[in-house]
């Protein structure tokens, strides 16, 4: 069973939608103690990182997170929710994240169109479990204006080309962030999600 953090600002219906048709189990959770309940944990987000940043520890999340990613079980950030991993965000001021990977949530600059939104292709970084069954120059569909400049290249599986290489896919350990959105992202997003969802399969909650 996964938990789908319901904070009020993830987009929950095409994300379960699409777990789904993946035939995987799900629940919407926003209560702390409720985390352990599950063999995975997936964070949607969208808006902005403040906002977002303030719901949870306004339901008082934070922590519970940080003992649910002490255990050793999946945790993924999906868009926003990727940004949310990190250390900070300097949308609209500064904002400190959870904290979980190193690196920052910076804004596009330059002589182009922001928001970053549409489909574009990936480049594989390295081997992972994460990235079975996908490859260099699949596309995948984006939506964001800021995006992570990570503290650690060895956490960079994936990156993606917008006037710049883009952060696309992070891990380390058990802690994983997509900045696009797999759930809409066709085939390729649907089977970044499986890979994500067999890793919980066998996770005692």
């Amino acid at each position: 069973m996964i938990g789908i953090i319901d904070y009020g600002m993830g987009n929950l219906y095409s994300l379960s939608k699409a777990l789904e048709r993946l035939g995987y189990s799900y629940d919407f959770v926003s209560q702390g103690e409720r985390l352990n309940d599950y063999s995975g944990l997936i964070i949607p987000g969208v808006g902005a990182f403040g906002d977002a940043i303030a719901n949870i520890r306004e339901l008082g999340l934070e922590q519970p997170i940080h003992d649910y990613a002490a255990t050793g079980r999946p945790i993924l950030g999906i868009c926003l929710g990727m940004q949310l991993l990190f250390g900070k965000s300097t949308e609209h001021g500064e904002h400190i994240g959870l904290g979980l990977l190193s690196g920052e949530a910076i804004r596009f600059v330059g002589d182009y169109k922001i928001p970053h939104m549409g489909w574009n292709q990936l480049q594989l970084t390295q081997d992972h479990w994460l990235l079975e069954g996908v490859k260099t120059g699949d596309y995948v569909y984006f939506v964001h204006s800021y995006h992570v400049r990570v503290g650690h290249p060895e956490e960079l599986l994936a990156t993606s080309d917008y006037y710049q290489d883009v952060t696309a896919i992070v891990g380390r350990g058990n802690v994983y962030g997509m900045q696009f959105h797999p759930e809409k992202s066709g085939e390729t997003g649907m089977q970044l999600l499986r890979n994500f969802a067999v890793q919980c399969e066998g996770v005692l909650a």
